[in-house]
């Protein structure tokens, strides 16, 4: 879907116009104004798109997956998602998503059964999954902080994993603070993490799927007025390897060698994002109790699975 069969997608379900476009990022965007599509959610999350255009999103504490047709028509997916999170669409066009209640698992978006990938690990339930990334082996990598957690945690500690084509999960880090938005670089060479209980991102060396180095920062995002220490929350990258980190500024959009760009305002405090459209040149972002479009320069990475 480009750029303008959403626009006609918008006005056909009579969504509002909102806010007055920021400052453009040179070659980045938005090149146009940022349009709310939907609104009345409790807390949007994961948005992700099948190979049809077909857009998914998650509204966590009412545990549903929410399904954006072509045509605009917004629709019910799933009900008692597990309070589904974060979610990607593998190379099967099966939703894969992470649930908060604690495990992994997979739909098929035509027949809408479920499949779980990871109960857990050492026995015990995952605390609270929140992001995924999959890679071109069919891997999953993917976060577990403490947000609706039970406590005690069940696993004792917040992590990232990777579940591997074969079912075997691997922990691969458990020393940051609530590790949340998960992606890796267009080649796959490097994976990003960005903990919510700091300012730093992450940037990880993989040295093979589910080997990854001991890590270093990228950057510390920008910083609210009188806030210190302040994470992001999901994130996605564009065909040039720039990450954009949502934050309580905006979409804060990083360089590979870890320079800020710049900030993309929203409306509303974004908790994650995407590119969408047959160019991947429109932004879908999630943010609280709406959903948003931004029209872009620059065109978002598609991974190999989508």
């Amino acid at each position: 879907m480009n750029i303008l069969s959403m626009r006609c997608f918008v006005f056909a379900v009579v969504m509002a116009t909102c806010q007055t476009l920021l400052a453009q990022i040179p070659g980045i965007g938005p090149v146009a104004e940022i349009q709310k599509l939907h609104a009345g959610f409790g807390f949007t999350e994961g948005p992700a798109e099948d190979a049809d255009g077909n857009i998914f999103f998650t509204d966590i504490p009412n545990a549903r997956i929410h399904q954006i047709a072509t045509n605009g028509e917004l629709t019910i997916f799933q009900e008692n998602s597990g309070h589904a999170n974060g979610l990607m669409v593998d190379s099967q066009g099966n939703l894969v998503k992470c649930e908060m209640d604690g495990q992994i698992s997979r739909v098929s978006i035509r027949t809408k059964t479920q499949t779980t990938l990871a109960p857990g690990y050492n026995g015990h339930r995952f605390n609270a999954c929140n992001d995924l990334v999959i890679d071109r082996q069919g891997g999953i990598y993917f976060t577990d902080p403490h947000f609706r957690a039970p406590e005690p945690l069940p696993q004792s500690v917040t992590a990232v994993y990777y579940l591997a084509s074969d079912g075997k999960v691997t922990r691969l880090i458990d020393n940051l603070k609530a590790p949340n938005g998960v992606i890796l670089s267009p080649d796959e060479k490097t994976l990003y993490v960005v903990p919510s209980g700091q300012s730093e991102v992450m940037a990880y060396a993989v040295q093979s799927p589910g080997k990854i180095d001991e890590g270093k920062v990228l950057v510390s995002l920008k910083q609210p007025d009188g806030v210190t220490g302040s994470g992001g929350d999901g994130l996605t990258v564009d065909e040039k390897g720039n990450l954009y980190v949502t934050s309580q500024l905006g979409v804060q959009v990083i360089s590979p060698a870890g320079e800020i760009l710049g900030v993309i305002e929203f409306p509303e405090q974004p908790a994650n994002v995407t590119f969408v459209g047959t160019d991947r040149k429109t932004l879908f972002v999630t943010a609280r109790t709406s959903v948003y479009i931004a029209p872009m320069e620059v065109s978002g990475h598609r991974f190999a699975t989508e």
